[in-house]
């Protein structure tokens, strides 16, 4: 049967008009996006089974092309869309958490990193410049690569910090890996950091570790 003969009620447009999005199961939602599906099967119909193959819908989200345009009734210009609606929430998230706190709560500032760099493949190192009120004046992303082999300087750190006229900095860098462990280079180009930054008088308020949905704190951890 077709969406449309589904009594309005229970359609995932007309739903979420009428109740919000928050009202609709995944694959309603799902079903929204993909608009349409396919022989035999209606859009949520679909929506389900591609729930049931990928595994979930953060696994169908995070799916690369070659994986997404694999399941039946998607392809690229799907992916491209989807693709696009992610980018902008994050970006949408972003805003809103720049907009609405100073980096005084470790909460804050896990959930503002984790939506910046915890989706990313490959390994970054950033910085969060604060004022003296720790309100974010920039995000730059420092270097790219593993600690291990990415030539992280920290007169660099210095150097943008001074430009930007920080009183203090949080640093942090993703483990694609999904493993949040510190490893002996992370611990050891965060002493010299620290060290290099405090000769001007920049406080290093934190080092995180983010991976996947989980965030190590080297100021909770004691190791800073």
């Amino acid at each position: 049967m077709a969406i449309t003969d589904w009594p309005i009620h229970e359609r995932p447009r007309e739903k979420l008009l009428e109740s919000g999005p928050q009202s609709l199961s995944d694959s309603e939602l799902l079903a929204i996006f993909l608009r349409t599906g396919c022989a035999g099967k209606s859009a949520v119909d679909l929506a389900r089974d591609l729930l049931i193959n990928f595994g979930g819908l953060r696994e169908l989200l995070e799916a690369n092309i070659k994986e997404f345009c694999n399941a039946h009734g998607l392809g690229p210009a799907k992916y491209v869309q989807l693709q696009a609606v992610l980018e902008m929430s994050r970006r949408h998230l972003s805003q809103s958490l720049k907009k609405q706190i100073h980096f005084d709560s470790s909460k804050h500032v896990k959930n503002y990193l984790t939506s910046e760099i915890a989706h990313l493949k490959h390994e970054v190192f950033v910085v969060l410049f604060l004022n003296s009120q720790h309100a974010l004046i920039k995000k730059e992303t420092m270097f790219r690569g593993t600690v291990d082999s990415a030539a992280v300087y920290p007169r660099e750190i210095v150097k943008t910090a001074l430009e930007h006229n920080a009183s203090a900095v949080i640093l942090a860098h993703n483990h694609p890996s999904g493993v949040c462990e510190p490893s002996q280079s992370d611990r050891a180009i965060t002493r010299k950091i620290q060290a290099a930054l405090d000769i001007v008088d920049i406080r290093t308020l934190d080092h995180l570790i983010v991976a996947d949905r989980d965030v190590l704190s080297f100021a909770e951890t004691g190791l800073i």
